[in-house]
């Protein structure tokens, strides 16, 4: 498995931050949108659904690397044909409304399935928050044994956070937060911290133990262009400090 240079320098200087447009989100302008402000806000990749067609539009916008997210393996063949750089199996969070859940061993099976299709890819494998903590650390071992680079912790969908301002930011990437401490301490592969994240909990990321974030809502749901690339610059800017105080 070859990783793409410039991901493996962020991830050995943990300073990587993931722009998420989302896994079911098929909608070119909005995808776009989140492209550009990836770019021009110095993201260090971008995650789109795993569609040829989107990964052909993020191939023009952008030199930075793409991930593709699907549930299914399948999906995941066009689209790295069509140039995507790594593949992520999840982010599980849009599937938790329509009540759909994710437990250990689809996810672990998922793994294997991706690996036999494509053996060789860069592949990132997000651990359900819905299982107890200790049950995350367990799955994300045997995740890393079946073939996975890079483990990502969500958890933004479960928490409930009752402050709002600051308070309520740290109340919401609480979960992901924590899986993030556990499973970074168990495995030797990079973890991301993803679901939840902000420009102020991003730095809490890094502190327990992630080599980077994966930031979708706080970037995505924005209305504007300018607000977008704002908001990656300020997440990529709290990350360099997170640096800093980490050494």
């Amino acid at each position: 498995m070859t990783m793409h240079s410039s991901l493996q320098r962020a991830f050995a200087n943990r300073c990587v931050l993931k722009a998420i447009s989302g896994l079911n989100n098929f909608d070119s302008d909005r995808v776009a949108a989140t492209i550009k402000a990836a770019d021009l806000g110095g993201a260090t990749f971008v995650d789109i659904a795993a569609d040829a067609d989107l990964v052909k539009l993020a191939k023009t916008l952008t030199n930075l690397p793409i991930c593709v997210s699907a549930v299914e393996p399948e999906k995941f063949l066009q689209a790295v044909a069509a140039g995507a750089d790594l593949i992520e199996i999840g982010n599980f969070d849009s599937f938790y409304a329509q009540g759909r859940k994710f437990e250990a061993e689809e996810v672990l099976a998922l793994t294997h399935q991706t690996r036999a299709l494509l053996p060789e890819i860069t592949l990132s494998v997000t651990v359900p928050h819905i299982l107890k903590l200790d049950q995350q650390v367990q799955l994300a071992e045997e995740l890393v044994k079946a073939g996975a680079d890079i483990i990502q912790t969500e958890g933004g969908t479960s928490s409930n956070p009752v402050h709002p301002g600051t308070l309520g930011l740290i109340e919401k990437a609480a979960p992901t937060l924590a899986a993030a401490f556990e499973i970074s301490r168990a495995v030797s592969v990079p973890v991301l911290c993803a679901s939840g994240i902000s420009s102020v909990t991003a730095p809490l990321a890094i502190a327990a133990g992630a080599a980077g974030v994966g930031v979708g809502s706080a970037i995505n749901q924005l209305n504007s262009e300018v607000a977008m690339i704002a908001a990656v610059r300020s997440i990529v800017e709290a990350l360099a400090t997170a640096k800093v105080e980490v050494k």
